[in-house]
């Protein structure tokens, strides 16, 4: 089994934004947790940065940390803002376009 979590986010308080900072014209990524069943990634959008169309077979929820996201899923657009989190089926066709900077927390899971 793959299992990744940094050494600096056992046992610790901290705040999603303050764990990966925004890059001109770029997507950040870091990962949090790696397993078999489940991933936990943190993103950082520069404004206007997108994520074309694309499918997976883990189920998915993704929460705005910060700013604000359009994210199409099986063709419906949804606006997502600062401390909002939708839901994405295993399988669905789902892009991402950040209207301002944002950052989001995606968990991945079977």
């Amino acid at each position: 089994m793959r299992k990744k979590v940094p050494s600096d986010l056992k046992s610790n308080i901290f705040q999603f934004k303050n764990l990966i900072k925004y890059q001109t014209d770029s997507i950040v990524s870091r990962v949090i947790v790696d397993t078999n069943n489940t991933k936990i990634t943190l993103f950082a959008f520069d404004n206007g940065q997108s994520l074309s169309e694309h499918t997976t077979s883990f189920n998915a929820f993704v929460n705005i940390v910060e700013g604000n996201m359009a994210i199409t899923i099986s063709g419906e657009v949804f606006q997502v803002k600062d401390n909002q989190t939708i839901i994405m089926p295993a399988h669905a066709p789902h892009s991402l376009i950040a209207n301002s900077k944002a950052k989001m927390l995606l968990v991945m899971y079977k």
